[in-house]
């Protein structure tokens, strides 16, 4: 089963064929998955570094931030089209730029004053895009959080690809920790699964309440999402129309929107 054909569609109940054919196989242990920090400036395993450099393009289109430089897997990689079975490490979410992070990015970037001086949680970085724009936007510290370790190397990769500073990385369940203070959370394509879903609503209103910070939710209208009670603590901020290769991939999913969180 080739990679077009099965994983590149985020999954809406439970793993695509591509997952449950990836988990099968087993996963390769990471040489610094016993360590969830990734510090600014660490360095970046070699081994790891060089198969994602052969393994993804880097690409700029087909976008809503065509500014951000991203390495991502694309038509033109051979994982694209490989067997499922034969990727060797975790599920490659962050290899996607997703629809609802596209649009966070793009509004960070046309509203520096959202994050310029602040500081900003990015939770469930992916490939780092929207925490690289809200560097570019003038954040003053960033914390990029996502459980893969595999995506803390693309994110720091993706880092050095827009020169931009880096910036740490959290590769542990950060649901599971105790909050810190945020002036800003920001995340994208998120909701997609019921069970998690009710975690973050919960975790959000924690951190809502407690230190009084905004949160920014970019989705492009998953049932997950759009079916779920948060929808009652929502405000739309904005709404963009989709790139024609992000909706290909993405089963045809037009629009991606910003929304703002007050419980």
């Amino acid at each position: 089963m080739a990679l077009r054909l099965s994983w590149k569609v985020f999954p809406t109940n439970g793993c695509s064929h591509f997952l449950r054919a990836v988990r099968s196989s087993g996963v390769r242990l990471f040489p610094w998955s016993h360590h969830p920090w990734r510090e600014p400036g660490s360095v970046l395993d070699p081994e790891l570094k060089a198969f994602l450099e052969e393994n993804t393009e880097v690409t700029s289109s087909g976008s809503l931030t065509p500014e951000i430089h991203l390495r991502l897997l694309t038509p033109r990689c051979k994982f694209w089209w490989e067997r499922a079975d034969l990727w060797p490490y975790s599920d490659p979410y962050w290899a996607i730029y997703w629809p609802g992070g596209q649009a966070l990015s793009r509004y960070l970037l046309d509203n520096p004053d959202i994050v310029r001086g602040k500081s900003v949680l990015d939770l469930g970085s992916g490939c780092g895009a929207t925490a690289i724009a809200a560097k570019m936007s003038g954040a003053s510290r960033i914390l990029a959080n996502d459980i893969d370790p595999i995506a803390g190397i693309a994110i720091a990769l993706n880092c050095e690809l827009n020169q931009v500073n880096p910036f740490p990385i959290l590769t542990s369940n950060i649901l599971d920790l105790e909050q810190d203070k945020w002036d800003l959370v920001v995340l994208g394509d998120m909701f997609y699964d019921e069970s998690l879903a009710d975690s973050l609503h919960r975790w959000l209103k924690k951190c809502f309440w407690t230190h009084k910070t905004q949160i920014l939710i970019g989705d492009p209208g998953r049932p997950q999402f759009s079916e779920h009670s948060i929808q009652n603590q929502l405000r739309k901020v904005v709404e963009y129309s989709l790139p024609e290769a992000t909706r290909q991939e993405n089963n045809g999913l037009t629009t991606s929107t910003v929304w703002d969180f007050q419980p």
